[in-house]
């Protein structure tokens, strides 16, 4: 008998956090290494709220919280709906988690049985199919494409449906290509929704303010209100914030799966880490200047990156409307020889030579359900995405 769950031989490690690591392990050993694969923000998280965090240690709150979250953060993202996405929840409708992904999970643990299908739009965030594999469920690609910007159209959506698909996870602004869908593309995928009853949606809005070029971020229900009664709308404080490391995720929905997702997490971790949830308090309803000023900085970040990659050889990069990540196809490599000799077959084979020859760790597109390309965070300074986008350009031009 094996000791080990077989549902873990369905599984991968995440792609992004192992690039992280292993460009950490070749930084130890004095490698000169500009990591680009981590998804979160460079910035330091507000002073406002570090000073809520330090008030709430100091008012003694520092005991076991209700699992679904303090009345007062659920309240406050009752009102986040109401204010920037005119939706309207009740604060028991919500629920807060340790972090987006323990939302997503407990959602697909709390709703999945053998044979489910999830369709998820690809490229994809590495977790999604992975924890839908952990849950029991089957995930279900719907492609995308480049010269769609990496969008899912209504037929594609249409295509991937059938009588056992439970979910469509959908995520704008997606990670890893940073697409977002405006609201005539959003219709569209709602349309689709709307014919087809027994689906239901989880829609991952974590990148939300971060949307450039006056782009409007809207999130489904708010163009189709029809979806309401079966949609789990999934947010958190980690990147609009900076507040990776708090962990906070959080979710409003109808009571049915709030109830199903609260009992599963009391058996499991009960109420996310107190100290961070009046942190994340103070994040939703104190001052919001500072996003501006972050979206700012990471436009020009992103208006760089795209720029340098498009005039690397064998490279095409477009435009994201929002997150802080590129998704460039390397198909104009693929074929080639890189400078150590070895024929570049594949998106892995791209990265995993450019970490060796330039000393830039990325993450290649396998991982993300489409390819051949690399996905880019460029949530760090101008001068090492300048610097490692040089890199890029150098051994492209060094490929034959």
């Amino acid at each position: 008998m094996a000791f080990l769950a077989d549902t873990l031989s369905r599984v991968k490690p995440s792609a992004t956090i192992a690039v992280a690591q292993k460009a950490r392990e070749l930084k130890a050993q004095g490698r000169d290494v500009i990591s680009l694969g981590a998804g979160e923000p460079d910035f330091d998280t507000p002073d406002n709220i570090k000073k809520a965090a330090i008030e709430a240690i100091n008012r003694g709150e520092t005991k076991y919280t209700p699992v679904s979250g303090i009345p007062e953060l659920r309240k406050a993202i009752a009102a986040k709906f109401k204010r920037e996405n005119d939706l309207d929840y009740d604060w028991t409708q919500t629920i807060v988690g340790t972090g987006g992904k323990q939302i997503l999970f407990n959602a697909l643990m709390a709703t999945m049985n053998p044979g489910d299908e999830v369709v998820i739009p690809a490229p994809f965030w590495v977790s999604y199919p992975e924890m839908v594999l952990l849950c029991g469920g089957t995930p279900v690609a719907a492609p995308t494409t480049l010269e769609n910007h990496f969008k899912l159209t209504a037929d594609a959506l249409e295509a991937a449906i059938t009588p056992k698909t439970k979910w469509l996870i959908f995520n704008s602004p997606s990670n890893p290509s940073g697409a977002a869908y405006d609201r005539n593309e959003m219709k569209a995928i709602t349309d689709v929704l709307m014919r087809h009853p027994h689906v239901w949606l989880l829609t991952d809005d974590m990148y939300e303010h971060l949307v450039y070029d006056d782009f409007e971020f809207v999130t489904p229900v708010q163009v189709e209100p029809g979806l309401k009664d079966r949609t789990l709308t999934m947010n958190g404080v980690s990147k609009a914030y900076a507040m990776t490391g708090w962990r906070i995720g959080y979710a409003a929905g109808p009571m049915e799966i709030i109830k199903a997702m609260d009992m599963i997490q009391s058996q499991q971790t009960s109420g996310a880490c107190s100290i961070a949830q009046w942190a994340s308090v103070e994040a939703l309803n104190g001052p919001q200047d500072f996003i501006q000023k972050n979206k700012a900085i990471f436009q020009g970040r992103r208006d760089l990156v795209v720029s340098m990659l498009n005039q690397a050889q064998g490279i095409k990069c477009p435009t994201p409307e929002g997150a802080f990540y590129v998704y460039p196809s390397v198909a104009g490599v693929i074929g080639k020889t890189a400078p150590t000799g070895k024929v570049i077959e594949t998106d892995q084979d791209f990265v995993t030579e450019l970490l060796e020859k330039e000393g830039v760790a990325a993450v290649h597109g396998e991982p993300f359900g489409l390819g051949p390309n690399f996905r880019i965070s460029y949530a760090t300074s101008e001068e090492l995405l300048e610097e490692s986008c040089r890199r890029i350009q150098r051994f492209c031009a060094d490929c034959r």
